[in-house]
């Protein structure tokens, strides 16, 4: 019996990261605070990446009064990004961390798209 709950165990500890693997999107929503937040971390960073892309060829796709604003407002823009995520930073206890990462990830993901749109325009 001992056995059968060590198994059981395993399976349900390893479930999580089966369906992970399988949707291809990380499983930010178990573990521990530290865990999550260097898990939406990574899922950042992929979005940045992305948004980098994306601002990168606005950029080169633009006329230069365009392309000066746009650089005016990318800066605006993290400035922004990064005080409004350190307000929810600021917060109690341990989710604060949470928030603050999901923050970053959300606003990003959603400036991604904005500047990818840019390119259809």
């Amino acid at each position: 019996m001992k056995t059968l709950w060590i198994v059981l165990a395993a399976t349900a500890a390893l479930a999580p990261a089966a369906n992970a693997a399988e949707s291809g999107k990380p499983d930010c929503d178990s573990g521990r605070t530290p865990d999550i937040v260097a898990c939406v971390g990574i899922e950042t960073a992929k979005w940045d990446k992305r948004m980098n892309a994306a601002y990168q060829k606005a950029l080169k796709e633009g006329e230069p009064p365009r392309q000066e604003q746009l650089r005016t407002a990318q800066r605006v823009w993290i400035q922004f990004r990064d005080a409004n995520c350190l307000y929810f930073d600021m917060g109690e206890g341990t989710i604060a961390r949470i928030d603050a990462a999901e923050c970053m990830r959300n606003m990003t993901e959603t400036r991604t798209h904005e500047l990818e749109e840019f390119g259809q325009h």
